[in-house]
């Protein structure tokens, strides 16, 4: 629904990164405003802020600082995986910068590896695109309900299944998913199809890291797995939680 592009910020001689919406859909207007809204909501330094956002001729936009590193995404395509301690560190980092949003009252819902920056090596959490504040906003509005949002190998099964309701055990679900795939070079649940990919995340058993890693500390593997419970009330009590045992 948008463009990004690099700029140069004359006024204060900087790269910048400006996400300009295309305006055509009124529900993509509605998201970006709300986007904006949320990033303004966060400081934290594992999360890409805010720094400024407006409309030209027509068109929304909002900017962000540049990053000249890379991203995870990036980072399994050159190594396969990542060593265990440097899965865990980046890991650590992510579910901070989630915890401070969900202090704050927001979900991501779209956590992945092409959503994590690396500035000079540590996670920058970026594109909250379709995320959604907690209690009554204006995502209930712009969703209806059993629509699924989001990326299917990252997809909690409550956001897989539409549910409008998902809370930060949802992001705790992706983040899982995201160290498994750092660990082991592949996402969790794999097919051939997104519904297929979908169709396991509500129904089969989470791969151990165990058997697919063997080299994975014990205390990792069982954290990732209870992370990766189908029911929100079977995983980690908080994202905190899930952090402290990596």
């Amino acid at each position: 629904m948008a463009t990004v592009f690099q700029a140069e910020d004359i006024r204060h001689g900087r790269l910048v990164a400006i996400k300009v919406l295309r305006p055509e859909i009124p529900e993509d207007l509605a998201r970006f405003t709300l986007e904006i809204r949320l990033i303004a909501r966060l400081q934290h330094p594992n999360i890409l802020p805010l720094l400024d956002s407006g409309e030209a001729a027509g068109f929304p936009y909002y900017v962000a600082p540049f990053v000249s590193g890379s991203t995870l995404r990036a980072e399994i395509q050159r190594l396969g995986r990542l060593p265990v301690a440097e899965a865990c560190r980046l890991a650590h980092e992510i579910a901070d910068g989630l915890g401070a949003a969900h202090r704050a009252g927001i979900v991501h819902r779209d956590v992945k590896p092409e959503n994590i920056l690396l500035s000079a090596g540590h996670a920058l959490i970026a594109d909250f695109g379709i995320a959604r504040a907690l209690g009554p906003s204006t995502e209930r509005r712009i969703t209806a309900s059993g629509m699924s949002l989001g990326t299917p190998h990252y997809m909690s099964p409550e956001q897989a299944a539409g549910d409008l309701d998902i809370g930060p055990a949802s992001d705790q679900y992706s983040l899982a998913c995201v160290l498994y795939e750092l660990l082991t070079g592949t996402p969790p649940f794999d097919a051939i199809s997104p519904a297929a990919i979908i169709g396991r995340h509500l129904t089969s058993p989470p791969p151990s890291l165990m058997t697919t890693r063997a080299e994975t500390p014990p205390r990792v593997a069982l954290a990732v797995t209870r992370a990766l419970a189908k029911a929100p009330a079977d995983r980690h009590p908080s994202i905190e939680a899930f952090r402290d045992l990596l």
